[in-house]
C-alpha cells in the first residue's frame, strides 16, 4: 500500500518544485540571495580560493578549453538567452509586439530607457577611462522586474504588466544586439558562417520534432545547438548570441515546450550562479567620493536615468497614440519605469564585456550595477506598493 502513495506524493512535491521555480517570484529572490553571497565569498577569507576556481580552465586540451567563469557566462547563460528569445519570437508574432500599434508605446518608452542612462552615464564619465561602459546601464531584468510586480502589483491592470513585459523584451532586444555588435573581435569568417548554416538547419529539422522519430530528432538538435555554440564562440561573436539565434531559429510550438523544460533550471541554476560569480566583487576600501565614474555613471544611470527615461518617453508616446491605445497614468508609468531600472543580469554580463582588460574598472562597474538595481529594487517596491494601493482603494470606493 506504501508503494503507490509515496511515488505519488513524489511526483506531485516534484511538479510543485518546478511550479515554484517557474513562477516569477522565487527566482527574483535567488538572484538577489545568489548576487549578496558572491558579495560575501568575495570579501571574506574564502575569496582568494574561489576566484582561482573559477579561473582554471577545463574542456579538451588542445580543442576547446574555457575556465570555468566563462563556461558559466558565455555557456550557460546561452541557455538564458535562448530563453529569451523563444519569449521574444512568440510576442513578435502573437503577442504585445506583433503590430506597429501595440509595439510602438513600449518602443518610445524603451527608447527612452536605453537613450537617458546612457546620456547620463556619459555625462559622469567625460569622455575618461571609465567611458566605454556607457551599454551597461542599458538594460532591464525581466526576471526581477516581473517577480516585484507579481508579488506586490497584483491588483494593478493587467496594462502595466502587459507595457512592462514589451518594454522589458524590447531592453533585451537592445542588449543582444549591443553585446553582438560591441563585443565583437575578429572575427572568423568561416566559423560564423558554418555557425548560421547550422542553425538553419536547426530550424528546418525542428519542425520534424512529434514525429515518429522524436527521440532521434531531439538527439541531432542537442548536437546541433552544441556545435553551433562552439562556432560561435569561435568566430569572435559573444557565444551567448548561439543561444539568441537557436531561440529565433526553433519551430514555435516546440520551442515553448523546450523553453518550458529548461525555465526550471535557468531559474534555480543558470541564473544564480553566473550572479553569483558576477558579484564576486571585492568592495574597495575607499570613500563614496573616490569612486570612479564607472560606479557612479552605471549607480545614476540606472537609479535617475532609466525611470526618468521610461516615464518621459513613454508619457509622450501616450499623447502622441491615436484614439483607442492603451493609456496609463504617470504613476504606473513611473513604477514601470522604476522596474526598468533593475538592470542586474544583463546589465552585469554587459559590464564584464565593456571592461575585460580593465578589472579595476569592472569591478567598480559591477558594484555599481548591484547597488543600483538594489536601489532601483527599493524604489520600485515603494511605487508598486503605492500604486497597487491606489488601486484597491479605487475597487474599494467604487464597490462599498
Amino acid at each position: 500500500m506504501s508503494g503507490k502513495p509515496v511515488a505519488g506524493a513524489g511526483s506531485a512535491a516534484s511538479g510543485g518544485a518546478m511550479s515554484v521555480l517557474r513562477s516569477a517570484r522565487l527566482p527574483a529572490a535567488m538572484l538577489l540571495g545568489a548576487a549578496a553571497l558572491g558579495l560575501v565569498v568575495a570579501n571574506s577569507p574564502l575569496g582568494a580560493g574561489v576566484q582561482d576556481v573559477l579561473h582554471r580552465e577545463v574542456g579538451v586540451p588542445g580543442l576547446f578549453t574555457l575556465s570555468l567563469d566563462h563556461w558559466i557566462a558565455d555557456g550557460l547563460l546561452a541557455l538564458f538567452f535562448f530563453a529569451v528569445a523563444v519569449e521574444l519570437q512568440v510576442e513578435l508574432t502573437r503577442g504585445q509586439l506583433n503590430s506597429a500599434r501595440k509595439a510602438v508605446q513600449p518602443a518610445i518608452a524603451a527608447a527612452g530607457g536605453v537613450i537617458l542612462p546612457i546620456a547620463i552615464f556619459l555625462v559622469i564619465a567625460a569622455g575618461g577611462e571609465s567611458t566605454p561602459g556607457w551599454p551597461v546601464p542599458t538594460a532591464t531584468d525581466i526576471a526581477f522586474a516581473l517577480g516585484v510586480l507579481a508579488v506586490l502589483g497584483r491588483d494593478l491592470p493587467s496594462s502595466v504588466r502587459v507595457f512592462l513585459l514589451a518594454l522589458a523584451i524590447l531592453d533585451d532586444i537592445v542588449g543582444i544586439v549591443l553585446i553582438a555588435v560591441l563585443f565583437t573581435t575578429g572575427i572568423d569568417v568561416v566559423s560564423l558562417l558554418a555557425a548560421l548554416a547550422l542553425v538553419v538547419v536547426f530550424g528546418v529539422l525542428s519542425r520534424q520534432l512529434g514525429g515518429p522519430r522524436h527521440a532521434l530528432v531531439s538527439a541531432v538538435l542537442v548536437v546541433l545547438a552544441l556545435a553551433t555554440w562552439v562556432l560561435v564562440s569561435r568566430s569572435g561573436v559573444h557565444a551567448t548570441i548561439a543561444g539568441v539565434a537557436l531561440g529565433l531559429a526553433m519551430a514555435q510550438g516546440p520551442a515553448r515546450r523546450t523553453r518550458h523544460a529548461l525555465e526550471p533550471w535557468v531559474s534555480a541554476l543558470v541564473l544564480p550562479l553566473f550572479a553569483f560569480t558576477a558579484a564576486l566583487v571585492v568592495i574597495p576600501a575607499v570613500p563614496l567620493t573616490e569612486l570612479s565614474p564607472a560606479f557612479w555613471g552605471v549607480f545614476v544611470a540606472l537609479v535617475v536615468g532609466k525611470p526618468a527615461g521610461i516615464t518621459l518617453f513613454g508619457w509622450i508616446a501616450q499623447r502622441t497614440a491615436g484614439r483607442g491605445a492603451a493609456h496609463l497614468p504617470v504613476g504606473d508609468l513611473l513604477a514601470v519605469g522604476a522596474l526598468g531600472g533593475i538592470g542586474f543580469t544583463v546589465s552585469l554580463l554587459l559590464a564584464e564585456l565593456a571592461f575585460a582588460d580593465q578589472p579595476a574598472l569592472r569591478d567598480q562597474a559591477t558594484l555599481g550595477v548591484l547597488a543600483g538595481s538594489l536601489t532601483s529594487l527599493v524604489l520600485a517596491v515603494m511605487l508598486v506598493s503605492w500604486r497597487a494601493w491606489h488601486y484597491r482603494k479605487i475597487t474599494r470606493t467604487a464597490h462599498p
